[in-house]
């Protein structure tokens, strides 16, 4: 796959604003929407798929229907330099972390964390933390989304089984 997206015109730019509003629009939708066939919107969306524009179609659920019900941000400090495929490694090894970058300002990088509760969550810290490389962490829970329809608001996988607060339930 190409890391860097194919150039498109306005006809991909309301085929892919439509996808993104509902990703279940039908191809015929977006035609009529569009001016274009289903057939060429479709070869259009293939190429846009192809091109690494689109990179999926998901659906976003409320997360407390999947057993979320807890989220938190987390900044993570390391010792000296980190590099970002080695903290890659890290939250990957974590189900609970759902986004993850390297940022600019004091802390190395911000993690997005979902729990089902803060017992989970406390456990999901200590795992981290016990990472050789950790320094510190500083932790955010969310409250409230301003914004319920952007992506963050929403979950694309089902919490874990953990119902004891023990970590064994993780590992």
């Amino acid at each position: 796959m190409n890391n860097r997206p194919a150039p498109f015109d306005e006809l991909d730019r309301k085929i892919i604003t439509t996808l993104m509003a509902n990703s279940r629009t039908s191809f015929a939708e977006i035609g009529a929407a569009v001016g274009l066939s289903s057939t060429a919107v479709k070869r259009r969306v293939d190429r846009l798929r192809e091109s690494g524009v689109i990179t999926g179609f998901t659906a976003t659920v409320e997360p407390s229907a999947l057993g979320w019900r807890t989220e938190a941000y987390v900044e993570v400090y390391c010792e000296g330099a980190a590099p970002p495929r080695r903290l890659a490694e890290v939250v990957r090894n974590h189900p609970e972390i759902t986004a993850a970058m390297t940022v600019t300002g004091g802390a190395d990088a911000l993690l997005h964390v979902r729990a089902t509760d803060v017992g989970h969550f406390e456990n999901v810290l200590e795992r981290i933390r016990r990472e050789p490389f950790i320094r510190k962490t500083i932790s955010y829970m969310v409250l409230s989304h301003l914004l319920p329809e952007s992506p963050e608001a929403g979950a694309t996988h089902a919490a874990p089984n953990y119902t004891s607060g023990n970590a064994s339930d993780l590992r």
